[in-house]
């Protein structure tokens, strides 16, 4: 079931009729729960036992993890000793340790097994076998990632102190909701049971401000993301053949396409949970135009970023033991980026390049808190541009590895950047035959874009404006409409479905 679709829209109205008639939140829950499990089988019916599974078992690790000592103190036998209730408190802390690494190592490895072991197979097979026989292939369920994720979040929280819930109704309806369980955001459970229990009927302005995500969503996705796609996938699928300019080109328009193919995804997921009652964490805030690597992370997949932070970098020690400490910290967390996205080891450099990235920049701050001059040149315009500058360049040029992986075909176009000419046919292919427009026009078309996409954040972040309730709503029949208008026949998959 496809997010921009007739049968996803017909299945959220029906979804929202029962559920808003429904008076008693256990009945709303059971309801979510039910349609996140039907929204789940119309696209991988064979894994729902194995997620239900994992759920009931990442639920009673919680409830063991959070299982209060204190509580048990006061319950035992009074006479007990200080020095003996010190002994079991601390050997009860252990346990929960255990529990803790056992839930992580769990999620983990079934991770592991689902994004590598397909790839391990055919390494090792390969010298022994011919590769065309070799028919193995794991298929990763729709969402794995994001799943695990919140997961391994859930039982670090509930072992650092946050209650762990006793409903399995609560846990399931959190972990499965249909909104966010293919590519999330990722969304911790104790930010959406505070609204599970507080659950009312939206406001107009709310009800509206979800449909108008969802339709500037279906827009972003529909019609910008897939049509910059069919150029992306025209070129980077003929590297050999494509020019340098065709290459910077595709490489624009891929981080292009990878932003607002994710984005309208988000959109579209936080629009539907809001007319539930909802609210779903932001996972982007305008990253094209940060001025470093850590403010692009800070603005970038945020839920990931936020994660990353929290279970990562700041149990590695974060930035508290030293400046050689830090920057391995930061690399480490931004390599592990990079192996999570996948078993290639394009995701492994793209990883290396932004752990990189993070590291310089925060040497260059270092050095610029200790001469003046350079601290004012990154304060004025010149210094921000250029700083802009660098980071959006690096940014764009190492979504290359992200969108080529295999290590062979992403060298390639790196070497293919400058003074490579294009092969005749190529032009005559992708921009006569399979997109009518010439090379100077496409370029025309990616910068108004930037353009626009450099507008709408001037005035949203700057100047704090936006539509009211009453223009949204005439805009999303329009942007329906656009939608079905002028989106390319047979929408590409959202890119982020892979991870």
């Amino acid at each position: 079931m496809n997010f921009i679709s007739i049968f996803y829209g017909l299945f959220l109205l029906s979804v929202l009729g029962i559920y808003w008639s429904l008076a008693q939140q256990k009945l709303r829950l059971l309801t979510l729960l039910i349609a996140s499990l039907v929204f789940y089988a119309s696209l991988h019916l064979q894994y729902i036992p194995l997620l239900l599974a994992l759920t009931f078992i990442n639920f009673r690790l919680g409830v063991e993890i959070g299982k209060n000592t204190s509580l048990g103190k006061h319950s035992s036998d009074w006479r007990i000793s200080n020095e003996d209730w010190e002994f079991v408190e601390s050997d009860w802390n252990l346990r929960r340790l255990k529990l803790l690494w056992l839930g992580i190592i769990l999620n983990v490895l079934l991770l592991l097994v689902f994004k590598y072991l397909t790839p391990l197979y055919k390494f090792v097979f390969h010298i022994q076998t011919n590769p065309s026989e070799n028919s193995f292939k794991l298929i990763a369920p729709l969402g794995i990632s994001f799943f695990t994720f919140e997961c391994i979040a859930y039982l670090i929280d509930v072992y650092r102190g946050a209650p762990a819930t006793d409903s399995f109704l609560k846990f399931a309806s959190y972990k499965l909701f249909f909104a966010k369980l293919i590519s999330g955001p990722i969304t911790r459970y104790h930010n959406l049971v505070n609204q599970f229990n507080t659950l009312h009927l939206p406001t107009t302005n709310r009800v509206v401000e979800g449909l108008w995500l969802i339709a500037r969503g279906a827009v972003k996705k529909g019609i910008l993301a897939d049509h910059l796609g069919i150029f992306v996938d025209l070129c980077f699928g003929n590297i050999q053949r494509a020019g340098s300019t065709d290459l910077w080109l595709a490489t624009f328009a891929y981080g292009l396409q990878l932003y607002l193919d994710f984005n309208g995804y988000v959109d579209i997921a936080r629009g539907s949970a809001l007319l539930f009652g909802l609210v779903l964490p932001e996972n982007f805030d305008f990253p094209y135009f940060t001025t470093s690597i850590a403010e692009f992370w800070r603005r970038w997949h945020m839920t990931l970023g936020d994660w990353l932070r929290n279970y990562i970098y700041f149990p590695l020690g974060g930035s508290r033991q030293g400046l050689t400490r830090t920057c391995g910290n930061l690399f480490i967390v931004m390599l592990i980026a990079g192996i999570w996205h996948g078993a290639a080891l394009g995701y492994v450099v793209w990883g290396i390049l932004h752990g990189l990235g993070l590291v310089v920049h925060r040497l260059t701050d270092v050095i610029s808190d200790r001469f003046e001059k350079l601290e004012h040149f990154w304060q004025n315009p010149l210094g921000i541009f250029v700083a802009w500058l660098l980071t959006q360049l690096m940014v764009f040029t190492s979504w290359i590895w992200f969108r080529l992986p295999n290590l062979q075909d992403s060298f390639t176009v790196t070497r293919h950047l400058w003074g490579y000419p294009a092969d005749a046919q190529f032009a005559e292919k992708v921009y006569v035959e399979a997109l009518n427009i010439s090379q100077y026009q496409l370029a025309w078309i990616l910068t108004t874009l930037a353009t626009l996409m450099a507008i709408v954040y001037a005035f949203n972040r700057m100047l704090k404006l936006e539509f009211n309730w009453p223009v949204k709503l005439v805009f999303v029949p329009l942007c329906f409409y656009a939608v079905w208008l002028l989106a390319p026949e047979g929408s590409l998959p959202y890119i982020y479905f892979d991870f």
